[in-house]
Formats: C-alpha cells, structure tokens, sequence
C-alpha cells in the first residue's frame, strides 16, 4: 500500500547512564523496525555519535513511511560508541510518537537491571514539501502556423527532469482550437509530480499542435523550474519557444512564439497528520452484536463462545482495531455498549446497553477494559433480538453533533453476525451521520452473506435514504472470515484484518475537515 506520508523523527536524550571511568558516555541510539506480523526486528538506522554527553541531541534524522493503519513497532536502542556499553532502550509505536501532543514524546529508556536510565525525546515531522499544490495559467503569442487551412491548434507538454537526464511526462494543458494567441485554462498539478520536491530541477515544456490522428506537430520547446515559475509569476516572464531543427536550418530564425505565465500559486493539503497534529482527538465507541443469531455462548459453535485457549472472532476483532485507534485517544476511554439482548434486572429489550452496566459512564478504561466488560456481559445479559444498528448509530452521531469544529472525530466500531432487522432506520442514521465528524466500520463474523452491509458499505453505490444521498461514504465493511488464515498465524491475520479496516478513516477525516473549510491548528510551539 502506498505510505500516506514521509515522517521525520528527531531523537534526544536525557540523564543517561554514565559508562565511562574518565569521561562522560558517548551515546549513539540505533533504531530498529519490527517487521509487520512477525517479531523480527531489523536495524534501520542510526544517529552519528555524539562524545562525552550526557543530554545528546542528535542531529541525523530518521524518515519513516507512515501508514495509519499499521501498528508500526520502533526500538531504539541507546549505546555508548567505543566502549559498546548498552546504556538502555525503549520501545514505541510511530501512531504514539504522532498521535502525542505536538507530536513529542517522552519515554523512560530501560534495561540496565538496578538503574535509571534517563530518558528518550521523540519528535516526530512530516516532510512537507511533498504536498504543496500549484495552480498556474499560461498564455502564448504568434505561435508558428502549423495547419495548411488555418492557424494552429496549440497545446502544452510539461516534463520533469529524473535523476538520470531523462523526462517524465507529468502534465498536459487542453487544446485550444485555431489560434497562434492561446490562452489555456488554469491547472493544479502537486509539487512532487512537477519537480519531485527538487525546486531547481528542470521543468521542460513542449508546444504542439493538435491533429485530429494523432501525430501532433512539434512547435517548439522551453525550458524552467520550479523556482524560476514561482519568481516569474510578479515579472509576467516570457519564455521564448524555440525549435531546434528550424534555429539549425534558418539563418534569420528568432523562435516560434512566446509563452507567459499569467498566474502562479502555491497552496498546502493538509494531511491527516497535520489534524492529529493540530490537536484533533479520535474518539473510539465500540457496538456488540449480543442477537441470539450469535448462539449460545457457552455452545463451542456459538461466535461468542469464550474458550480458555482462543479468544472469540468478536474479541479478536475489537482488539485488532482497537489496538492502533487507542494510539490516537489521549483519554484511552472507550465508550462500550451491546444491542439485541435482554437486560437485567426486569429482562427488557435494548439496543444500546453500556457493556460496563453504567448508564451514566459507559466508558471502558483502554481495549482490555472494553474487553473485560464485554465477557462481563455474556455473562449477565439473555441473547435475544432483533438486530438494530440505528440507536447505536444515532446515539454516537448525537455526540458528534455537539463538537463539529474538527478538535473531535468518532470512529464507532460495530461488530456483528450481520443478520439486520433495521434496514430502513439504518441507512437512514447513516445519511444524517454523514454530515458529522464521524466514520463508522462494520466488522462481520460468522458464515452469512452480507449483502446488506455491502449496501451500507457505499463503495459501489453511494448511499441513499428517502431520497437523500450521504454527503460523504462514512462506512467501511470487512468479513472476518476473509482474515482468518489456515496456517493459524493470528498476529499476522489481525494485523491484515486493522489494515483493511482503517485505511478509509485517514481519507474520511480530510474529506469532512474539507467540505467544512476546517484548517488543522497550528501545533504551538514549547
């Protein structure tokens, strides 16, 4: 999958361990990345050394391919270079490091038995100049006349250069019909795609005319870069278009036309880290699926069935997801409730019960307590019907509702046999939902066919109730059953199943931060 992003980490230390006799340590950290789904560990670098320091800060960076939907493992290992003394070492996920306040992180290093070991400072940057946008609009003038019964059909080819000399096709204008005077309309293109981020890097651009079969004339040609375009936008620079085979052959050639640039821009994207980054919290609720469609719980064949050697494809499914989304909730209080059973005390039906049995605190403290509380409930509650997604739904878009200026963003997770009995209410909840700082991921276990998720799921058709249609495609749907793999490798299996799960949200944040016009805040600086 392609990374979303290019992050910069910055390593210091303080109060580390004092190794030498005569002078103080000269510490190097090494990082390492654990390989996805195995408990490899492979080096991936290492900062310079820095001699006779306690407090290091370490100049070499790290850049890491980032990807949200991984739980991606770092070690660093601190050393004292020379001596080879191991002076401690810490273990962090990328998601912590961004997911922290401002995007720092501190983290006690351990592993010298009977010792402090100080501590390691992470600060983590996304590169940025592989995200800018430009726009920019070119006109020409007394372009050569190329077409026997009129003037020309003009169009432009933009190239960026490559390491090795040569060009990459990376843009091309729209043709403007029978004029030597075009004026083309404005176009976007990103930063990267026009000069990789290399802001001298030549920019090569082709005039041709447009013929109807295809082999267009060459006009002629010029040359620019980045830096030059953005400089000439306040001096209307001219470029000269020339053709090299004409300036060989013609004695009196002076060129054939000239090209202005009329308008340059440059804008950012915010990115998905940039919102993390500004302050933005993800807040995670968890819906259970307690239908008796389930079977019994204390039945092997039951899809609750909690058996002492394998958790139950529902636990396994709330810990894989929940596992990376906690990295990004500084509160790590996840709201937890179950729909479709009976109740005590008086045995009622409800379709949002907290799995704590708090009703004024439905939060759980971390995955393991939503985990706790939910084999709690199996326990307590009578599986009955029928299936309601919709209160749940509601209930979690409700709160959403309240804080809609892009500081919060809900992610529910509902797990289920995907037997639904509300479609109509449903796809109903969803389509107001869709409006709201919200993303919702079905996760369906067990052997049935889900259509009916597939529908909810928007990808092919876009969701639509009474005649309204969602605003956004706010609902991801994956079958469990797809991740189970034969050879029983459930590390691997899992992270597969969170991949696939949540590689939609980081999209589904910027598509609401954009139709709203919310710009990330500013990460204060110290």
């Amino acid at each position: 999958s392609v990374p979303g992003t290019k992050v910069e980490l910055t390593v210091s230390c303080r109060n580390l361990l004092d190794m030498d006799t005569f002078s103080k340590s000269d510490p190097v950290v090494v990082l390492f990345v654990q390989v996805s789904g195995s408990s490899e560990w492979k080096e991936f670098g290492r900062t310079e050394v820095i001699d006779n320091t306690l407090n290091p800060d370490f100049v070499r960076k790290f850049v890491l391919d980032y990807y949200f939907e991984e739980k991606q493992n770092l070690r660093f290992d601190v050393a004292s270079f020379g001596a080879q003394d191991f002076l401690g070492q810490a273990f962090v996920a990328l998601g912590e490091v961004i997911g922290s306040q401002r995007g720092r992180l501190e983290r006690p290093l351990t592993g010298v038995p009977g010792k402090r070991c100080g501590t390691i400072l992470l600060l983590a940057e996304e590169l940025s100049n592989c995200r800018d946008i430009v726009t920019m609009q070119l006109c020409a003038n007394k372009l050569d006349k190329k077409d026997f019964f009129g003037k020309s059909d003009p169009f432009l080819v933009f190239y960026r250069s490559n390491e090795d000399g040569t060009f990459t096709i990376c843009h091309k204008t729209e043709v403007v019909k029978n004029t030597l005077n075009p004026v083309w309309q404005p176009f976007t293109i990103p930063v990267r795609a026009l000069c990789n981020g290399d802001y001298d890097r030549t920019v090569k651009i082709d005039v041709y005319d447009w013929d109807r079969d295809g082999s267009h004339d060459f006009i002629g040609e010029f040359a620019t870069s980045y830096r030059e375009l953005s400089r000439a936008q306040s001096q209307f620079t001219v470029y000269e278009v020339l053709n090299p085979r004409k300036k060989c052959k013609k004695k009196k050639y002076v060129n054939s036309g000239t090209v202005t640039l009329l308008s340059f821009s440059v804008e950012s994207e915010f990115t998905f880290v940039d919102y993390i980054r500004g302050g933005t919290q993800l807040n995670f609720t968890v819906a259970i699926d307690f239908t008796a469609s389930n079977g019994l719980p204390s039945q092997p064949t039951s899809l609750h069935y909690v058996s002492p050697y394998q958790l139950s494809a529902y636990a396994l499914a709330l810990k894989a997801v929940g596992e990376i989304i906690q990295d990004y909730d500084s509160d790590k209080l996840f709201p937890a409730y179950g729909f479709g059973a009976k109740v005590p005390p008086d045995g009622k039906i409800s379709h949002q019960f907290p799995l704590n049995n708090n009703v004024e605190n439905p939060s759980c403290a971390g995955i393991e307590g939503v985990l706790e509380s939910y084999l709690q409930s199996l326990r307590t509650v009578q599986l009955y019907g029928p299936t309601n997604f919709a209160p749940v739904i509601n209930q979690v878009a409700g709160i959403a509702a309240q804080v809609t200026d892009g500081s919060q963003y809900h992610v529910l997770l509902i797990i289920t046999d995907g037997v639904i009995s509300d479609m109509l209410q449903t796809k109903e909840a969803i389509v107001t939902a869709s409006s709201l700082p919200m993303s919702i991921i079905i996760v369906g276990v067990g052997p049935a066919e889900f259509e009916a998720m597939e529908e909810l799921d928007g990808d092919e058709v876009r969701l639509s109730s009474r005649g309204r249609y969602a605003e956004r495609d706010i609902v991801q749907f994956v079958p469990f059953r797809d991740y189970v793999d034969d050879s029983g490798n459930q590390v691997l299996s899992m992270a597969r199943l969170a991949k696939d799960v949540l590689a939609e949200i980081p999209e589904q944040l910027l598509s609401y931060m954009k139709t709203r016009d919310i710009k990330p805040r500013r990460a204060d600086p110290e």
